[in-house]
C-alpha cells in the first residue's frame, strides 16, 4: 500500500561533501545546495516523458549563466 503525496516532503543529502536539500511534491523533484534558492528542478511528467535530461541540461545551463 502507498501513500499519496500530499505535502512536501523534504530531506538533506550529502553528495561529494555538499550538503544539497531535496524537496519532492505533487508536482516534482527540486534540489538546490544547503542556503541556496536555486537549483535544479525536474517535473515528474517530464521524468516519465524522457525529458528530463534535456530538462535538467536547460537548467544547468541557465543556473551557470545566472552564477549559479
Amino acid at each position: 500500500m502507498t501513500t499519496t503525496l500530499e505535502k512536501s516532503l523534504r530531506r538533506e543529502i550529502d553528495v561529494e561533501g555538499q550538503p544539497y536539500t531535496v524537496v519532492m511534491d505533487a508536482q516534482g523533484l527540486k534540489i538546490t545546495r544547503k542556503a541556496h534558492r536555486r537549483g535544479i528542478e525536474l517535473k515528474w511528467a517530464d521524468l516519465i516523458n524522457g525529458d528530463a535530461a534535456m530538462a535538467a541540461a536547460l537548467n544547468a545551463s541557465v543556473g551557470d549563466e545566472q552564477g549559479n
